[in-house]
């Protein structure tokens, strides 16, 4: 039965569709919140769960934990897909918004590395596991029980509520932690006011319950169920519909691959970026995602309407294209803007290393393995966002401008000692290392960069819900869009910040991980080109030969 005879029978009032969209959206911005909250406050969250000396490795070591929740994505989508295509859409994301509601909260409770050693980081990881589990449902579960409760000719703006709250929960632990600092003083923040973040996804996963508990399922759900013509087994039916591995393979590359690496480059690359090679006050990056966040969130409902009218497809291209073309300027932008003596300090005088086994090893310290003495120096100047040259050498050198540095040996015995030493060394040629605090004007500018980002994520991400529902067979629908999205955001995206900080670390060039994004976009264009039907919106069962 095609969604639009389902629909047809059982056509939902529009005080109904504001119920649907509302309570979905909301249990949307909630569950993400429980998600984002962890990245947020990445920077505390380092020395809390985790005993390293260096500062880069702290900072991945978090990364890596954050792309473990997203590394289970793909296996709670085939869970609760299954369940969502057996049982219903509704129950099915009742379940996964209280798996995430109780992980989060758990974050909260676990005890420092310093109080109970590793045990710290192991349980984050388990909790984290959890996130993803339940995120792996959520997503699917909520795009598709809007998708099947809108008329055909307004899918994608219905549906683009559900990115838009995406956004929505990004913004959300941002406000969370902002009143938290405005609340709790700086220095109890870190030491213990950060869990109150995670321990307010109680209160927010008590709301999410009490407004999706209202709901009725799913029209098309139901109609299919009382016909008998639900699935037998989503997941084998998944990859033996006629035509549906073709999809999917779209649907991994050519939607998905594109849209969560310009999503996560766009915020928490930028977020990361900010903070840490530009060394801008953590309270003022804060503030300037939030205002981005909070306007950027409109650019996906704007999108999603517009699809509605041109297709699908167009919008996914011209925002996959012009990311091309505007990624690297954009963040270069960035860091004129942040921290412009620090810009113009490494255009001016660029510094050159030299010496024997100059490579890096990020991981050294958590392995256990010796770090060289060249691969120390390469590891703080990136840390410290400074971009350097390799050339040979017999003996480790550094030159600034053509001037050697004198190094200190207890450089090479302590991280912090390094970083200091390196920095006032530095710093004597113009880098500045301080906290930053841009210009107005420099922050109104930030800002625009980030909403152009903002806008790039919205034209790639806009229209997927209602584009990834239309390109799917009703009675398996739930598990054949979340898997491939899953897969694609919980590995291309949710390893992103992690991928792309190892490649700065190795090159030394704070701009390198970029080159990530750009690939798997340039690849999902091609895709994208080849797969996304074009033309205006159709229903799935006017298209089944796709």
């Amino acid at each position: 039965m095609s969604d639009a005879a389902a629909l047809a029978a059982r056509e939902p009032t529009k005080k109904e569709i504001r119920l649907v969209v509302g309570a979905s959206s909301a249990g949307t911005i909630f569950e993400w919140y429980d998600f984002f909250i962890y990245g947020t406050l990445a920077y505390i969250l380092k020395d809390a769960f985790y005993d390293v000396d260096d500062p880069t490795l702290g900072l991945l070591l978090v990364w890596s934990t954050f792309a473990v929740g997203f590394a289970f994505r793909p296996i709670g989508a085939i869970l609760f897909g299954f369940l969502g295509d057996k049982l219903g859409r509704k129950y099915t994301f009742l379940v996964t918004v209280t798996l995430m509601g109780i992980a989060t909260a758990g974050v909260g409770f676990i005890p420092t590395v310093d109080t109970i050693g590793v045990a710290a980081p192991i349980i984050v990881i388990i909790l984290r596991v959890l996130q993803g589990l339940a995120l792996g449902g959520e997503y699917g579960g909520a795009a598709i029980y809007v998708a099947e409760h809108s008329p055909p000719d307004q899918r994608g703006y219905y549906t683009s509520y559900i990115q838009a709250s995406v956004a929505g929960g990004f913004v959300l632990s941002i406000i969370v932690v902002l009143a938290c600092r405005f609340l709790i003083p700086e220095a109890e923040f870190e030491a213990w006011g950060w869990r109150v973040p995670f321990l307010l996804s109680i209160l927010l996963l008590a709301i999410s319950l009490w407004m999706r508990l209202m709901l009725s399922e799913s029209p098309v759900f139901q109609a299919m169920k009382e016909a008998g013509e639900t699935a037998g087994n989503p997941f084998v039916e998944s990859f033996t519909y006629p035509g549906n591995k073709k999809r999917i393979f779209v649907a991994l590359f050519g939607v998905t691959g594109i849209l969560t690496t310009i999503w996560y480059t766009a915020f928490f690359s930028g977020m990361s970026f900010l903070r840490g090679p530009m060394h801008v006050e953590a309270f003022t990056v804060e503030l300037i995602l939030l205002v981005a966040g909070s306007i950027g969130m409109g650019f996906y409902i704007l999108v999603g309407k517009w699809s509605d009218k041109v297709g699908r497809k167009l919008p996914i291209m011209i925002g996959a294209i012009a990311t091309l073309a505007l990624l690297f300027p954009a963040f270069w932008g960035l860091g004129s803007l942040a921290n412009p003596a620090l810009a113009e300090a490494s255009e001016r005088t660029p510094i050159v290393v030299s010496g024997p086994e100059c490579v890096t090893d990020p991981f050294a310290e958590l392995f256990d393995r010796d770090q060289t003495d060249c691969g120390k120096i390469l590891g703080t100047l990136t840390a410290s966002g400074v971009t350097y040259t390799l050339t040979p050498g017999d003996e480790l050198k550094i030159t600034v401008a053509g001037n050697a540095i004198d190094q200190e040996p207890q450089w090479f015995e302590s991280g912090t000692a390094r970083t200091e030493g390196v920095q006032a060394a530095l710093s004597e040629y113009g880098f500045d290392f301080s906290k930053q605090q841009p210009s107005f004007a420099n922050i109104v500018g930030i800002i625009g960069i980030l909403l152009v980002l903002a806008m790039l994520s919205a034209l790639t991400y806009g229209s997927v819900a209602a584009l990834l529902s239309e390109m799917f067979p009703p009675k398996i629908r739930y598990s054949s869009m979340s898997i491939p999205y899953h897969i694609g955001a919980g590995y291309l995206g949710g390893f992103l910040p992690l991928i792309a900080g190892v490649i700065v670390a190795s090159t030394g060039d704070i701009y390198a991980g970029l080159w990530y994004t750009w690939g798997i976009v340039a690849f999902g264009i091609v895709v994208a080109w080849w797969g996304i039907p074009g033309g205006p919106p159709k229903d799935f069962a006017d298209d089944v030969a796709t």
